[in-house]
C-alpha cells in the first residue's frame, strides 16, 4: 500500500512523523510532501500536483486548516482511492476565538466537508471523536493520542533537581503565557523556566519579572534535562471554548512532564482519564496547585502508568487494515 502523508507544514507536525515512523516500520510505502512555503495558496496547488504526481492509495490529511485541502474529496479515483481525516484540532472552534461565530460557521463547513468525505476518521481524545462524529454520524472513528516516544524518557541528564516551576511551549495568549507572567509576579520566591518562544515572544516577555528565566527554543534533549530538574510543571491556560477539546489524551507536553515522572499542574484543560501526578484546575486555582505541588513530592510511578506512542502501534496498524478492508 502507497501512503501519502499530507500537512501544511509536516516538518513541524510532531503527530505526522510519528506515524511517518510506525507507517514505514510497518512497511508501508510512505510519502510525506513538503512545500517550503506557508503560503496556502501555493501549498493547496503543489499537494494537488503531488497526489496527481503520486497517485497514493491512501491520503491521510492531518487537520488545520481546512480550507487548503477542500477540494481534496474530488480527486478520489484520478488521484487516490481511500481518504482518512486526522481531526486533531477543531479550527472552527479555535477561528471563532479571533474572528466570532460567523467565521466559526465558515471553517466547520470546511470540517464537515472533509469529515463527510473520509472512509476513516482518526482523532487524538472522545471530545473530538463526537465532534467528528457530529459532522458524520456513523463514521468509523478511531482515537489514537498524542503519546511521546519512549525514547523521549532516555534522555536527559540526572543533575540535581531545583525548586523551579517550568513551562514548555509557545510562549502566546492561547498556551496562557499572560497567567503563568502573573503567576510569576505573585510568586516571587520561587523561579520560573519558560522553555519556547514565537514570533511575538519578545513583547509578551518584555515585563516579565526577575525571578523568571525565558530560556527559548531548545532541542528536544535539553527539554528533557530542563523537566528533569523542574519541581513542578504547568499548563497554565485559561478556560474557553478550546477547553472541552483539549485533554490529557491529546497534549504531548502534559504527556512528556508526567513520562519523566513529574507533577503537572494544569488549567484550561479537560481531564479524560484519571493520571498520576497530574492535576486539574480552574485558572484562578493555579496559584494554590502548585503551591502545594511543590511542597511534595511526586508519587513513584509504575510501568501502566506511562503512556508512550508505542503504545498506538497496533491502533494505527487496525486503521489502515480497515481503510483498506
Amino acid at each position: 500500500m502507497r501512503v501519502l502523508l499530507l500537512a501544511n507544514q509536516p516538518e513541524r507536525t510532531t503527530r505526522l512523523r510519528l506515524f511517518e515512523a510506525t507507517l514505514r516500520d510497518l512497511g508501508y510505502e510512505t510519502v510525506v510532501p513538503r512545500f517550503g512555503t506557508v503560503n496556502w495558496i501555493s501549498i493547496a496547488r503543489k499537494a494537488r500536483e503531488i497526489i496527481l504526481r503520486e497517485r497514493p492509495d491512501v491520503v491521510h490529511l492531518f487537520n488545520v486548516p481546512d480550507v487548503i485541502y477542500h477540494w481534496l474529496p474530488a480527486l478520489r479515483g484520478s488521484g487516490y482511492r481511500r481518504l482518512i481525516y486526522d481531526y486533531r484540532s477543531p479550527w472552527g472552534v479555535e477561528t471563532q476565538l479571533r474572528f466570532g461565530s460567523i467565521a466559526r460557521g465558515v471553517c466547520e463547513r470546511f470540517e464537515r466537508q472533509l469529515a463527510e468525505a473520509a472512509d476513516l476518521i482518526t482523532t487524538v481524545n472522545t471530545p473530538l471523536k463526537e465532534k467528528a462524529r457530529s459532522y458524520a454520524p456513523g463514521k468509523e472513528i478511531h482515537v489514537i493520542p498524542n503519546y511521546p516516544q519512549r525514547s523521549f524518557t532516555e534522555v536527559g541528564d540526572d543533575l540535581e533537581s531545583e525548586d523551579a516551576v517550568i513551562f514548555v511551549g509557545r510562549v502566546c495568549e492561547q498556551e496562557g503565557i499572560d497567567s503563568l507572567l502573573r503567576l510569576a509576579r505573585d510568586m516571587q520566591e520561587r523561579e520560573f523556566w519558560i522553555v519556547g518562544g514565537g514570533p511575538f515572544a519578545w513583547w509578551y516577555l518584555r515585563r516579565k519579572t526577575e525571578n523568571v528565566k525565558a530560556l527559548g527554543w531548545q532541542p528536544h534533549t535539553r527539554v528533557a534535562a530542563l523537566v528533569r530538574r523542574a519541581r513542578v510543571c504547568i499548563i497554565p491556560r485559561r478556560e474557553n471554548a478550546l477547553t472541552l477539546y483539549s485533554t490529557d489524551k491529546s497534549i504531548w507536553k502534559l504527556n512528556e512532564y508526567l513520562n519523566l515522572g513529574k507533577q503537572v499542574v494544569a488549567a484550561g484543560i479537560t481531564l479524560e482519564e484519571k493520571r498520576k501526578n497530574l492535576r486539574v484546575v480552574r485558572s484562578n486555582e493555579l496559584r494554590g496547585a502548585v503551591e502545594e505541588s511543590m511542597e511534595r513530592e511526586p508519587e513513584r510511578m509504575k510501568e501502566s502508568d506511562y503512556r508512550f506512542w508505542e503504545e498506538n502501534v497496533e491502533r494505527v496498524k487496525e486503521v489502515y487494515e480497515r481503510v483498506w478492508g
